[in-house]
């Protein structure tokens, strides 16, 4: 094993050095910490002064007969207390044995690190930031499609082999994806319909338009906030149980025993749920928009004057054609886009439960960003088509 390992001061002439040598290993850590203290409290007045800007501190390592992960920290760590002071430290006679070692625990060494993040700017570093983002974005772009392709493989074969339909997978999803989410959407859709109908009447009262009061809530929660409050819930609601569900068997290293096994995650785990939103998210926007309209009504009976069956009335002139339609033909693409994503982000889980909870929050993010996207599509589509 050797010497314990030491370091002591080495004065040559007028510049400051040190000498290490002995075994620096982790048994030797807690006297090598009281040394390199002690050295480190004792540095400024090294050589009678305090090491200046750009002053030589050689550290002779020519003694060192062992060295490990936790003595070569230690060393970098008096390294970088000298460097704070403005000292260009060197080591000298270092066994080529002990370079690999070091050189990797200088990559991860947190003077090293916080020396990388407050390094100085310049304009190349900007454009090359720029350039990392944009084909990380690419990448992530190009994964969505190849997940959607694998998707759609999947789910053409399901369809060609009807046997390969889980419906008790598919059933189980639906209720808690559709009518376990009911309390929610119910209660915060009649409370937007009573906070829309209030602000809108207290702007149409100026012009003696109260009742076009009806006109304003039929249409706008009908063409969009039924549906676009619907999914941002969901997406909160189930497209994060689908990631945190998938991620936590991704940890438990359940996807690849069942790899293993011959099937296919994607057929077993992502299609019922895939099936479910698209068939559950349509019917809870109908849900959503019948509390909508009915607190928006209970707001015009009592504030406004305006009774249940006039307000049916004046419902019924405002949203013509599409007008009832509009909302739940987009509610299918919202599903896909919250049940892809979410399942998605689940499979790219790696063996950490931090893995889980950071995918899973980027699951939601996701969501409901491509679902305004897809929102705003969607009114301009339908405007080019008058609808």
């Amino acid at each position: 094993m050797g010497e314990e390992g030491w370091i002591e001061t080495a004065p040559q002439g007028a510049e400051p050095a040190f000498a290490a040598g002995g075994s620096w290993l982790v048994s030797a850590a807690p006297a090598l910490d009281r040394q390199l203290a002690a050295l480190e409290r004792a540095a400024p007045a090294q050589g009678g002064a305090r090491p200046a800007g750009g002053q030589a501190v050689r550290v002779d390592c020519g003694r060192l007969e062992a060295l490990d992960t936790v003595g070569a920290w230690l060393i970098l760590r008096l390294k970088a207390a000298l460097a704070g002071r403005g000292a260009e430290v060197s080591l000298d006679n270092l066994a080529a044995r002990f370079t690999p070692l070091l050189a990797q625990a200088e990559k991860y060494h947190p003077a090293e690190r916080l020396r990388a993040r407050r390094g100085g700017f310049a304009p190349v570093d900007a454009l090359a930031a720029v350039g990392a983002w944009t084909i990380a974005q690419g990448r992530e772009i190009a994964g969505g499609l190849g997940f959607v392709g694998l998707v759609a493989v999947a789910a053409g074969r399901a369809l060609r082999q009807p046997s390969r339909i889980r419906p008790v997978a598919f059933l189980s999803h639906v209720q808690r994806t559709g009518p376990a989410a009911l309390p929610i959407i119910g209660l915060l859709s009649f409370l937007v319909g009573v906070v829309f109908a209030y602000q809108g009447a207290a702007q149409l009262r100026q012009f003696g338009a109260e009742i076009f009061t009806v006109n304003l809530l039929g249409i706008a929660f009908l063409r969009e906030l039924g549906v676009l409050l619907t999914a941002i819930i969901v997406a909160g609601r189930s497209g994060s149980a689908f990631t945190a569900e998938i991620g936590t068997m991704q940890v438990n290293e359940e996807i690849d025993a069942m790899t293993t096994i011959g099937l296919d995650p994607i057929e077993v785990l992502v299609l019922p749920r895939l099936g479910a939103l698209i068939v559950t998210l349509p019917l809870m926007t109908f849900y959503a928009n019948v509390m909508g309209l009915l607190g928006g009504a209970v707001i015009c009976d009592l504030a406004l004057g305006i009774p249940f069956q006039l307000f049916l009335q004046q419902l019924d002139q405002a949203v013509t054609g599409w007008g009832f339609w509009l909302g739940i033909l987009k509610a299918p693409f919202f599903a896909a886009c919250i049940a892809l994503v979410g399942c998605r982000e689940g499979l790219r889980v790696s063996r950490s439960a931090e893995s889980v909870g950071r995918l899973t929050t980027l699951s939601v993010v996701e969501s409901i960003f491509l679902v305004i996207v897809l929102d705003a599509a969607f009114s301009i589509l339908f405007a080019q088509f008058n609808v």
